[in-house]
């Protein structure tokens, strides 16, 4: 890919998020959003949403990698709540050649179409997009990464295979130390994220539940490991009393307690490695 490129579909309606989560944006005209394609490294034009504050100003850009059931209302809403903040935030449809998210309720094809996308072809997803938001007029220059489930395991994934963003944050990313259920590796994922943490390019923040079994807190412990002799920040916290997808308000998994706990601590962490200027 040569620059930047994007095609814009249009501005969108900003809604209030839900009453009482996390960050709530409780005011929706503190920030503009739009949907967009933009070009990867094979030419594939990448569906995603953008959302940055209204306020003019020079500010850090943050991508929001979504969770398998794809790019819908919450993670729109949650790009909401951090462009509140000050970032200009770019959420991908890594799901855009599969014209859509797997059936979350079939477990069985949900895992075997995370399994069949290729690794290299979602982090050359996401170097574009973290080149789309360098390239803007407002932009800082520093780019960070949070990513929920799926997500989770492509922010770790993308902070240890690429030295493209400034900080990270997995938030219980799955099959972080293997392929798939019984496989350590495959062709589409040939290096489990977990066997490269040593090569982290950057701080990184990882958020387990308790309760959670994919990603368990044992895996969580050797992710600790793994990070142990890294020069960049790392934090690995285990939230009690909240298994997967606690920060899920719209699932029956979501946690209001340990959600609010984490938001406390993502903020800052992103704003001190990502200079947020607001």
């Amino acid at each position: 890919m040569s620059a930047p490129f994007c095609i814009a579909d249009g501005e969108l309606a900003v809604a209030a998020s839900p009453q009482g989560v996390p960050g709530a944006l409780t005011d929706p005209d503190r920030v503009s959003a739009s949907a967009l394609r933009y070009r990867s490294a094979d030419g594939e034009l990448i569906g995603a949403y953008l959302a940055e504050p209204r306020a003019p100003g020079r500010r850090p850009g943050l991508i929001v990698i979504h969770e398998a059931g794809g790019l819908g209302e919450h993670i729109r809403d949650v790009a909401n709540r951090f462009a509140n903040l000050g970032y200009s935030v770019l959420a991908p449809d890594l799901f855009t050649r599969e014209g859509g998210p797997p059936d979350r309720d079939n477990a069985a094809e949900l895992i075997a179409r995370l399994a069949a996308m290729p690794d290299q072809r979602a982090l050359a997803d996401l170097s574009a997009a973290a080149a789309l938001l360098r390239a803007r007029a407002d932009a800082s220059g520093a780019v960070g990464c949070i990513g929920f489930c799926m997500g989770g395991r492509y922010a770790l994934l993308f902070a240890c295979a690429r030295a493209e963003v400034q900080a990270a944050v997995d938030c219980w990313g799955g099959f972080i130390d293997e392929a798939a259920p019984g496989a350590r590796v495959s062709s589409e994922r040939p290096t489990p994220p977990l066997e490269l943490a040593g090569a982290l390019s950057c701080p990184l923040m990882a958020a387990f539940g308790a309760e959670d079994q994919n990603p368990s807190p044992a895996v969580a412990a050797r992710l600790r490991d793994a990070v142990a002799a890294s020069p960049h920040e790392t934090q690995i916290d285990i939230y009690e009393g909240a298994g997967h997808a606690f920060f899920a308000d719209y699932r029956p998994s979501y946690r209001p307690q340990p959600a609010a706990a984490l938001w406390q601590r993502v903020v800052p962490f992103l704003d001190r490695h990502l200079a947020l200027a607001g």
